[in-house]
């Protein structure tokens, strides 16, 4: 049977360093999006290149931010790519600035179709949808499930995805079942489901789960407070670990672990309230997948 403890994604060789379109957003201040995602990424040997879909003064959290879509510029952005014949082995999508980027990403899989496609659904959470987020933009999103090689929804993202109602961050095993065969059905070759938390409990729970196999929980210390950026931290640091030749549960159990460590010692910075997780230093976890 298929399982994420026997999925093998990417095959590391010699010296060679993959080449991975990170399609993401850019934000000058506050951590998150392609600010995590390209130096994660290189520091696993990932040569990023990255696709901006957004330009922000800071996130979304800030109560004030400046927010610049780069649709316009994107096809011929891809164009001068197509005319150097770049060659990409992934790309790992995010955030979205408008509902017309999907198109960009499935045209980076027309054009590399053995490229590994990672998505990382970044729409919301605490069941509401982030503000720039249409419900144009979130039913565009589910066109980048079907061929999807790893999905990593939260469970509001879920919820948008398959329409399947959000009830909270506390749900049972069934629904968590339904949830993932409806992804799956979707054509999602495999799903990582992150942040279920049962009241009562300092676990946070994330579900792995193949076509055509069982789903797999891979768990860890749920700490005493949330930042922003660590569902692109978690994703980063996945992606890190799929491409330094772990299988999907290794990868999602490294992503945990680099989540939590950079958790515990964020507190030490000023604002790190609204500013997000402090990543920069144990970027030598990611470094260490290589050894």
């Amino acid at each position: 049977m298929n399982t994420a403890s026997n999925l093998y994604l990417y095959q590391r060789k010699g010296g060679y360093l993959p080449r991975v379109a990170a399609v993401h957003d850019l934000c000058g201040y506050g951590k998150c999006s392609l600010g995590i995602a390209i130096p994660v990424l290189s520091a696993a040997g990932i040569d990023v290149c990255p696709v901006p879909t957004s330009l922000f003064s800071a996130h979304t959290r800030f109560p004030k931010f400046y927010m610049h879509d780069t649709t316009p510029m994107l096809g011929e952005y891809l164009d001068a790519w197509s005319e150097e014949g770049i060659e990409l082995d992934g790309v790992y999508s995010g955030f979205l600035g408008s509902a017309e980027q999907v198109d960009a990403i499935l045209r980076l899989y027309r054009e590399y179709p053995g490229a590994l496609r990672i998505v990382d659904p970044v729409m919301g959470d605490g069941g509401a949808k982030y503000p720039t987020y249409t419900d144009e933009m979130c039913e565009a999103m589910k066109g980048l499930v079907d061929g999807a090689d790893v999905l990593t929804p939260n469970l509001t993202e879920a919820s948008i995805l398959t329409g399947i109602p959000y009830q909270s961050q506390d749900v049972d095993e069934a629904y968590i079942g339904r949830m993932m065969d409806a992804l799956l059905s979707m054509g999602a070759k495999s799903v990582v489901l992150k942040g279920i938390v049962h009241e009562g409990e300092q676990i946070i729970r994330n579900f792995v789960s193949v076509a055509g196999g069982e789903v797999e929980e891979v768990s860890g210390e749920l700490l005493p407070f949330m930042l922003h950026g660590t569902g692109d931290l978690f994703a980063s640091g996945l992606t890190a670990a799929i491409y330094a030749g772990e299988n999907l549960n290794s990868s999602v159990e490294f992503a945990c672990a680099l989540v939590r460590h950079a958790m515990q010692i964020t507190p030490d910075q000023p604002d790190y309230q609204v500013r997000g997780v402090s990543f920069e230093s144990v970027l030598g976890d990611v470094t260490a997948l290589l050894s």
